[in-house]
């Protein structure tokens, strides 16, 4: 303790260079540890997306692409899937329940969902948790929208509130379907998935909205009022994907095979775990990359250490030889050095801890709002724990090259007079 007490003070004297130092080293931790907890974080958050879900069905196109836009709001179908092979599918005895669902509209850049009641009593998420509601209920009425937390939260609405719905992703004044307004009628209690970020209505409701639309655009002289799109026959023609649990886990690839082999029109079904597994293993490359490019700020940061040792210690070297001309011992004089490499380390993981932790909390909200990344500011866990212990112990390696160059200087080199 008396030699790290020692180093301290001599860090002390020389306050200047060690600040810079351990700024180096707390920078290079932060963005370590950060990217190690957004990588777990991630896969978190996309693994606990969807859960209790055996197949997901949509056109035939590729399973990533089908995950994304049906579970994630990411990107668009190919083609749709006719309401008649829908209801087959949904027919077949082995099947327990569906979920049907509608992507295509917006409202102020959140994706609206067409569905049915039956998505708030079967969809299941983070362990085979259920969907509950904050406020208010699901859609009764036609026009009725239930709102994902996000939703509610970063546009402020309240049940009763009115909403328009606009068509596409675009949300442009000739696109909206403004002569037919939505009633806010529940609030999603906060899940942490793509459903904080969704309008949820009906799979009437979407029929109803463009009942005078064809080919993307409002047909020209026909105007449908949103109490004549009442009487009309809402039936979907027409779905972008959708959900189903079976009654035994056992009939899966049966179910599967049966739908990938549907003659009336190409189809795919996929197992959801296996899907995220190809996603993650593709966002794995891109996640290995920045570990890697972390892994190397960490060392240019150490190196920044060793180098400021190394230059103070060629300066030090007259109080290297009075500390041995004093009595102290070789040993000592390199548990000086080791010690300053240690506590530069240490203070340096420290404040990049505390740096991290700053800025988590700081942009928290926009991770969640924007990205549905929840960023937990838990304790470290077992891996961001050995990182930290893994740039102490390489500070120490890296302390011990000037440490044992100052073990090897002689009294005679450091109280000779150079010319």
């Amino acid at each position: 303790m008396a030699i790290l007490g020692l180093a301290w003070k001599s860090l002390r004297n020389r306050r200047f260079t060690a600040a810079l130092t351990v700024a180096s080293i707390a920078l290079s931790v932060a963005l370590l540890v950060g990217v190690e907890r957004i990588r777990h974080q991630a896969k978190a958050s996309f693994t606990n997306t969807i859960s209790g879900t055996d197949l997901i069905v949509g056109a035939r196109s590729g399973p990533i692409q089908l995950l994304l836009y049906s579970v994630f709001r990411v990107g668009n179908p190919a083609n749709n899937v006719s309401w008649q092979s829908w209801q087959a599918i949904a027919a077949h005895p082995k099947v327990a329940w569906t979920i049907p669902l509608s992507l295509g509209d917006s409202h102020r850049g959140y994706r609206v969902l067409g569905t049915t009641l039956d998505y708030f009593a079967h969809y299941r998420f983070a362990r085979d948790r259920g969907l509950e509601l904050a406020e208010g209920e699901p859609f009764a009425d036609l026009y009725d929208a239930v709102l994902g937390a996000g939703v509610a939260e970063a546009l402020g609405y309240q049940i009763g509130q009115s909403i328009v719905i606009a068509h596409g992703a675009g949300d442009v004044s000739f696109a909206r379907h403004d002569d037919k307004p939505f009633r806010v009628a529940g609030i999603l209690a906060r899940t942490g998935t793509p459903v904080d970020r969704t309008v949820h209505v009906s799979l009437e409701a979407i029929e109803a909205i463009h009942s005078d639309w064809q080919g993307g655009s409002p047909m020209p002289g026909q105007s449908v009022t949103a109490e004549q799109a009442r009487a009309l026959d809402l039936t979907p023609k027409a779905i972008t994907a959708g959900l189903v649990g079976l009654k035994s886990r056992v009939a899966t690839f049966q179910v599967q095979r049966f739908v990938n082999d549907y003659r009336q029109e190409p189809l795919l079904a996929i197992l959801p775990a296996v899907a995220l597994g190809e996603l993650w293993g593709l966002i794995g490359v891109a996640e290995g990359a920045l570990l890697v490019v972390s892994v190397c700020v960490v060392v240019v940061g150490l190196f920044g250490m060793l180098t400021a040792l190394l230059t103070s210690l060629n300066e030090r070297r007259r109080e290297m030889a009075i500390l041995r001309s004093v009595g102290a011992r070789p040993l000592h004089v390199f548990a000086l050095i080791m010690g300053e490499a240690f506590v530069l380390s240490l203070t340096g993981v420290v404040l990049g801890l505390a740096l991290l932790y700053g800025l988590l909390a700081a942009v928290q909200p926009l991770l969640e709002s924007r990205f549905g990344l929840f960023m937990l500011l838990g304790l470290p866990s077992a891996s961001e724990l050995l990182l930290l212990a893994a740039v102490v112990l390489a500070g120490a390696v890296v302390g011990s090259i000037p440490a044992y160059r100052a073990y090897r200087l002689s009294l005679a080199d450091g109280l000779s007079i150079r010319v």
